[in-house]
């Protein structure tokens, strides 16, 4: 997603227009759509702060990428400012041209058999208690990645115990046993966004498949039903309230326990275009439809991200499942009184 900082977007002359044109080389003779003024709601004040500069010293220091400075994050002067950073690992190339993303599109690296150390490294010296990790698709690749995650995942559990670790994954093509294996490194969250809704999947997401979205979180679930297991939708693309809340049901169907919502933000002229800015109150209300059909955790808002607050997001998640848990345990004891009263009764 695009960075809503600045107020104007970049002139697409001279070495900027060559840069995008590299990074986004199958974009390159699609049509201008216009970038769109951000209304009040969604403009965030550029990051200065020491804290912010910490962060990237810590992230450059150690070779690392991260979604935040890849995607254009609009939190990242935020996010950093805590020393909160979702790392994004396997290269900074995806092997797919989603609309929406700003992600660079290509044929990646090799991968880097050092990046899961130095990503451990960077999780100890941040002090990290949650920490996310994410990765661009790497269809190259015949398991996808995962055993790249796997060991991201066991390094950090070397190098800093105490975090708890939440992975966003790419769809692996659906294969079984990449998922399994990745299911099988314990992560404390799985997240895999399904985006946006069926019908805008063609332009919007070319290279995936709603249903293998749906299924891998799905399988997930059955692997390990107490794993949590989240997914992101992005608002403004030009879906319509009664698509998300089907998106909202298949999710739940899938035993997904979290749901983000936030404003889809376009990159460039070359990404797709944004259809409407979604409101604050209609974010609520989202996040109020979600609740009512049985999601433990729910964040909904414009400047809402998959990673955002994650931590915080995190605990409360852990104490949603408690206290149903607390709940079902109380109202099972009560059922059984009921029945031997009704026994005894007889």
């Amino acid at each position: 997603m695009s960075d809503p900082i600045d107020e104007k977007p970049p002139a697409q002359t001279g070495v900027v227009k060559r840069v995008r044109e590299f990074r986004h080389p199958e974009k390159r003779n699609r049509p201008d759509n216009p970038i769109q003024r951000k209304p009040s709601w969604i403009r965030v004040k550029a990051p200065v702060s020491k804290d912010y500069q910490a962060t990237r010293k810590i992230v450059e220091d150690n070779g690392l990428v991260t979604v935040c400075q890849e995607a254009g994050c609009p939190n990242i002067g935020e996010c950093w400012a805590k020393k909160h950073a979702t790392f994004m690992i396997m290269g900074e190339i995806c092997t797919r041209a989603c609309a929406f993303c700003n992600v660079s599109t290509g044929k990646p690296d090799s991968l880097d058999a050092d990046e899961p150390a130095r990503v451990a490294d960077a999780v100890a010296k941040l002090g990290l208690e949650h920490v996310v990790i994410t990765s661009v698709d790497r269809d190259d690749l015949a398991d996808g990645g995962a055993q790249h995650f796997v060991d991201v995942i066991e390094a950090i559990r070397a190098h800093a115990p105490g975090a708890t670790i939440e992975i966003l994954t790419p769809d692996f093509k659906g294969k079984a046993e990449a998922i399994e294996k990745v299911v099988a490194a314990k992560p404390d969250v799985f997240n895999h966004n399904l985006e946006t809704v069926p019908r805008l999947y063609p332009g919007i997401r070319p290279g995936a498949r709603y249903f293998t979205s749906l299924e891998l979180l799905h399988r997930v679930k059955r692997l390990d039903p107490t794993m949590f297991t989240k997914t992101g939708l992005m608002a403004g693309l030009g879906e319509s309230a009664e698509e998300i809340g089907q998106v909202m049901d298949d999710a739940r169907a899938a035993g997904v326990d979290f749901l983000t919502v936030g404003q889809y933000l376009q990159p460039t002229v070359k990404h797709a275009a944004i259809d409407r800015f979604v409101t604050p109150e209609e974010f609520e209300s989202y996040a109020r439809l979600a609740r009512s059909k049985g999601f433990l955790m729910v964040s909904s808002s414009p400047l809402t991200r998959s990673s955002y607050h994650a931590g915080e997001d995190f605990e409360k998640l852990r104490a949603a499942r408690e206290a149903a848990v607390a709940a079902g345990a109380a109202a099972g004891e009560r059922a059984q009184a009921e029945q031997a009263a009704l026994d005894a009764a007889e």
